[in-house]
């Protein structure tokens, strides 16, 4: 299964992280608004990212809840037809949430560099060191912490949970 570093905090200021992305990438971003549908699932996250009305990605992983560099796991399986895939998992998982967001994506080196605007939670910056084989783990968390650094991101913006997750604690905390 492939595998990656992930490291992901909440922005303070979202146009100092563009201008650093784009020094470090030496390009412009390419922007995707997204929609994932996470489902129901055992053992890891299942969510179906919708990227357009005929292009989509079936995205299982596994990762820890961590304020931390920290590995994850995934299977990506793509569709043309992702509205069709949501009503056949939903009938059958049951959805658990929904995330709305534009995503900036800078390449630098071997790492994704995502600036994202989440609907109902503001900016934040998530870095994917996408390992090379052979690669150890140790090595792209030095990466990602190299990398957050050049953002001057401290450790009070990391943030542990999944966008999904938070968007369900800030709901729940608006209807107490």
């Amino acid at each position: 299964m492939p595998g990656n570093i992930e490291i992901k905090a909440r922005l303070r200021d979202r146009v100092a992280a563009h201008a650093t992305a784009a020094q470090l990438s030496g390009t412009g971003p390419e922007i995707i608004p997204q929609t994932d549908i996470f489902f129901r699932s055992e053992g890891a996250r299942l969510k179906l990212r919708i990227l357009a009305p005929d292009r989509g990605e079936l995205i299982r992983y596994e990762r820890a809840d961590a304020a931390e560099a920290r590995r994850s796991e995934y299977t990506i399986a793509r569709t043309s037809d992702p509205r069709n895939l949501e009503e056949i998992l939903t009938a059958a998982l049951g959805s658990t949430g929904t995330v709305t967001k534009t995503r900036s994506l800078y390449l630098a080196g071997q790492t994704r560099i995502h600036i994202d605007e989440v609907e109902g939670l503001g900016d934040f910056l998530e870095l994917e060191v996408v390992l090379r084989p052979g690669q150890s783990d140790a090595e792209g968390r030095r990466v990602a912490t190299r990398l957050l650094r050049e953002f001057d991101i401290d450790e009070h913006q990391l943030i542990a949970r999944a966008y999904v997750d938070l968007l369900a604690s800030a709901r729940s905390t608006l209807n107490e």
